[in-house]
């Protein structure tokens, strides 16, 4: 099944609709404007391999784009919109990007990019873009085959790194893929051409991109927000029948937050299976979602690298509580900083045996990091495992606080904080302390600003000593009115930790 099958058999279809605007792209005009942009960059002297930046924000437009790529053979390497100029830059050069994709919204930005070295051919929506192709013929290039998308780490720790898949094993365009199995068998998603799959989130990110284009393998509609809303995203499975979705954590922590007589007021009848993944998702979070939309949320641990993945369905996951499953693409070892592999209950370094391998664009130090001596491969998480072989996230590696020579992982307490009624988002990070090495500091964004302060400081402290051992306690609370966190759930706390590195160096 490809939407090259659907665009003739039920070419009225809808394949996307924009949940704001109600724009809706068919089958056959979703086909054919992919095979216009398919010769564009046939014109532009792009051929397989050769690769292309995306930067835009949620539109029609952007599955355009991936499926022309996915049939001329070249490398879509998607952006996020949150970049500055120079980080854009730096990704178009480090892909050896040959052109760029945008819209008006990014005027700006684009117009920095040749003095910063990435000067290279435009063609935006939205101020010419579509005049351009509509001149081009609308049947297949004569020589196509399936196209790639290089995806770049959110950059958490640094740099953000590419990660190109190895070509795969049939070029043939149409040929399935192996989410279309999993997105039927293990997520209950429908094949008969029937699925109305929600995507809230950004799709410059592994997983929207990777099941929206997965739902129309399977000749179902892909609903698009232009941006997340905790309420919009209730209301548009209400309207449009929505029976399968997306998630992060956040996208969960900010729909309960709302008012009851707001979340109650939504017909959610239609929803059958609602998949969560890219953060940790606190176990209070967690259960109070399957109190309210029923067992119908399955959760799955992976990362952009493929190199493994675990699944869990809520029956599971209730037995099981906290863990992200078991392992259903490659086998988990566990193992200490060494490299040996630990006891059954122990926590370790994560790393996956898997036959998938992965490689850092231009970066073999990074790559051999991830890499056992054994040839499994890491996402940098810490774990254990359990005697039913569930995986349970620690957190991740490069987080760790280290206090008074004590190992202090984040997630625990960050996980304790979004629970409370009174807090939307936190980070905990580790400041630097002349004492104890580095600091418990939590960066807090409350539901309202207008609570910030020392009565809410104190009652945080008080509602985590019960839970919390006295040396993971927050030395420091600062109250902010949003985090930089990226919209596929991920915090950039590389750039929390970097304002107390430089704030502790201007004090001393």
């Amino acid at each position: 099944m490809h939407p090259i099958q659907f665009a003739k058999s039920q070419p009225d279809h809808p394949a996307i609709i924009m949940a704001g605007s109600g724009e809706t792209v068919t089958y056959r005009e979703m086909d054919d404007a992919a095979n216009r942009m398919a010769h564009w960059l046939r014109a532009q002297g792009l051929n397989e391999g050769d690769a292309f930046g995306v930067l835009m924000e949620n539109n029609a437009r952007y599955h355009e784009t991936y499926w022309a790529s996915q049939r001329a053979g070249t490398v879509l390497v998607p952006i996020s919109t949150h970049l500055t100029a120079s980080e854009i830059a730096y990704i178009l050069d480090d892909s050896d990007a040959k052109l760029l994709i945008t819209t008006p919204k990014f005027d700006a930005i684009v117009a920095e990019l040749p003095s910063l070295g990435a000067d290279l051919p435009t063609l935006t929506f939205g101020a010419g873009g579509e005049t351009t192709l509509a001149a081009l013929p609308s049947e297949q290039i004569a020589d196509q085959v399936v196209g790639r998308v290089m995806l770049y780490s959110s950059g958490t720790t640094g740099r953000p790194k590419g990660i190109l898949p190895a070509p795969p094993e049939d070029p043939a365009v149409e040929a399935p893929v192996p989410l279309m199995g999993l997105a039927t068998m293990g997520f209950q998603m429908k094949a008969d051409g029937s699925a109305i799959y929600l995507s809230p989130a950004p799709l410059y990110h592994a997983a929207p991109l990777a099941w929206s284009s997965t739902i129309h393998r399977l000749g179902g509609t892909v609903v698009v927000m232009e941006k997340f809303d905790p309420e919009g995203a209730l209301a548009a499975i209400e309207k449009y029948k929505i029976n399968s979705s997306q998630w992060v954590p956040t996208h969960f922590v900010r729909m309960l937050k709302l008012p009851e007589d707001v979340r109650s007021k939504y017909d959610l009848s239609s929803h059958a299976s609602a998949i969560h993944a890219a953060a940790p998702c606190p176990s209070d979070i967690k259960r109070a979602m399957i109190e309210w939309w029923g067992p119908i949320i399955f959760e799955y641990y992976a990362g952009s690298e493929g190199n493994g993945m675990t699944m869990v369905s809520s029956a599971d996951w209730v037995t099981h509580e906290g863990t992200v499953g078991r392992a259903i693409l490659g086998t988990i070892h566990v193992c200490d900083d060494a490299g040996n592999e630990v006891p059954v209950g122990d926590e370790g370094v994560i790393f996956f045996e898997s036959p998938y391998p992965f490689a850092y664009h231009k970066d073999d130090a990074k790559t051999k990091e991830a890499t056992h001596p054994k040839g499994w491969t890491t996402l940098g998480d810490i774990g254990r495992l359990d005697e039913d072989g569930f995986l349970y996230l620690t957190d991740r590696r490069s987080n760790m606080i280290i206090s008074g020579g004590v190992n202090i992982y984040p997630q625990e307490v960050e996980n304790l904080l979004v629970s409370h009624d009174k807090i939307m988002d936190a980070a905990v990070i580790g400041a630097p302390c002349p004492e104890m090495g580095e600091k418990v500091v939590a960066v807090v964004q409350p539901v309202s600003m207008d609570e910030a302060g020392d009565q809410l400081q104190a009652e945080l402290t008080d509602y985590l000593s019960g839970e919390l051992a006295r040396l993971k306690m927050p030395k420091v609370f600062d109250f902010r009115a949003e985090l930089p966190r990226e919209a596929n759930g991920k915090l950039y706390k590389r750039k929390l930790k970097e304002e107390y590195q430089i704030a502790a160096k201007q004090g001393a």
